[in-house]
């Protein structure tokens, strides 16, 4: 048993010394896949590693010890950091927040990550003028930290990603102006906490872009303005209140998720443009679940063609779903979420979006390219058999059809819905129909 014992010790201190002998830079490197704390922590495997730590590229503390934090900043060697990440929980002053940011500007730090959530007092500082002229910075994220600025330099000539969420804003104007200053920008991610009146956002360069109005505290602002050509992602969830949007050419709009709520008096005619602007989509994502107005802003026929279009992820007022297949030839998937329109206000029976008529055309996608249906929360009312009913007929080239229960029904409701819907008329000969229960993350 003894000799086992130091067997298992020799070979343990092998494993220990061969590891030992890497290089300085390959155990560096090794490390910064830590946290700054678990880097530290290795000091103890003895002299070797004991300040292998300080030469690591990356600072990583999270939630860590205001004492801990300036006794590392004090004994790290490396002069220029790849990253720098602090997300601290406990208050700050004006004084640290400056010491922090001013330690990684000095390092030419790559990527600056920034997040002081959970302290109101920390959303009133202002940040350092050094942040925004530092020209190594390539990624910057700041959550919940400060002042953005009206006055002062912007030049972050290789800055490539910009977050900026639950900050305060000097003006509106801080906000294009921080742009202007950023001319290799492609990703930017904001979140708004607070009332604002415009919101600009406008770059040559910028491919991404997610905007996020909170509920909890924002409205939105009276006037957004979207001029971004380059513009390939966006990402919209608004709660918008008689909102005036202005967005320029998206030529290159490849993929777009919009979730807009409407808990006011929209402006529909001008949303009603937004969507058109969004024409040369590929995959889209719309959520008007809390928007069910806009069905009778929306011109028929609707003359704008989404004719890029093969995916559409759609939540929705029932209505609504006619009018979008008219204008995309080329859809081949249709994810669709229904939103009853009875429960916005309207009777079951005066639901007629589904009810066919002989002026009524089949969509050109449903007769020639859509291939899969996934219909999500079916509840087994009228018009929910009269539009799949509609969709399995006409859908001629259609190779399956998921129906995805509501979570409410019984087990006798569901066997009675597929009962029902397996009888249907199918337009295609390869269609499938597949039954699924609803899953509960």
């Amino acid at each position: 048993m003894t000799e086992q014992r130091s067997g298992r010790r020799l070979k343990s201190s092998q494993i220990d010394d061969r590891l030992s002998d890497l290089p300085d830079s390959v155990l560096s490197h090794i490390l910064s896949f830590l946290s700054t704390q678990e880097s530290v922590a290795t000091t103890i495997l003895g002299r070797r590693w004991r300040y292998l730590w300080s030469y690591v590229p990356n600072l990583d503390f999270d939630c860590e010890n205001q004492e801990i934090i300036y006794r590392v900043l004090l004994q790290h060697k490396v002069h220029s950091l790849t990253a720098f990440r602090l997300h601290y929980e406990t208050r700050c002053s004006a004084y640290q927040l400056e010491t922090w940011i001013t330690f990684a500007v000095a390092r030419n730090v790559q990527k600056l990550d920034l997040c002081l959530k959970g302290q109101e007092s920390s959303r009133q500082i202002a940040l350092p003028r050094c942040l925004f002229t530092c020209e190594t910075l390539v990624d910057l994220t700041l959550d919940s930290c400060g002042v953005v600025p009206l006055s002062g330099a912007v030049r972050l000539p290789r800055l490539e990603k910009l977050h900026l969420w639950y900050l305060e804003y000097e003006a509106d104007e801080s906000l294009p102006r921080l742009i202007s200053g950023c001319p290799v920008l492609e990703e930017l991610s904001i979140i708004y906490y607070k009332d604002i009146v415009y919101c600009n956002v406008s770059s040559p360069t910028i491919k991404r872009f997610l905007l996020n109005f909170t509920s909890e505290y924002c409205g939105g602002p009276d006037r957004l303005e979207i001029n971004t050509p380059a513009l390939e992602f966006l990402e919209i969830n608004d709660y918008f209140l008689d909102i005036i949007i202005k967005c320029g050419v998206l030529t290159s709009l490849f993929e777009a998720n919009i979730t807009l709520h409407n808990d006011g008096q929209l402006y529909f005619p001008s949303l009603r443009k937004f969507l058109d602007s969004l024409c040369n989509v590929k995959y889209l994502m719309l959520d008007l679940s809390r928007c069910v107005e806009i069905i009778d802003y929306v011109p028929s026929p609707w003359t704008t063609s989404f004719r890029n279009l093969t995916q559409l992820e759609l939540i929705a007022d029932c209505c609504f779903l006619p009018k979008f297949l008219e204008i995309a030839d080329n859809l081949e998937i249709l994810i669709f979420t229904e939103q009853c329109c009875y429960d916005q206000g309207y009777d079951e029976e005066e639901i007629e979006g589904w009810k066919e008529t002989p002026q009524r055309k089949v969509p050109t996608c449903l007769s020639s390219h859509l291939r899969i249906i996934k219909l999500l929360d079916i509840k087994g009312n009228k018009h929910d058999f009269e539009f799949i009913r509609y969709l399995l007929r006409n859908a001629q080239a259609l190779e399956m059809m998921e129906i995805a229960y509501a979570e409410s029904l019984t087990l006798e409701e569901k066997v009675n819905i597929l009962e029902k819907i397996s009888r249907f008329q199918r337009g295609s000969n390869k269609c499938e129909v597949a039954f699924v229960d609803v899953k509960v993350n």
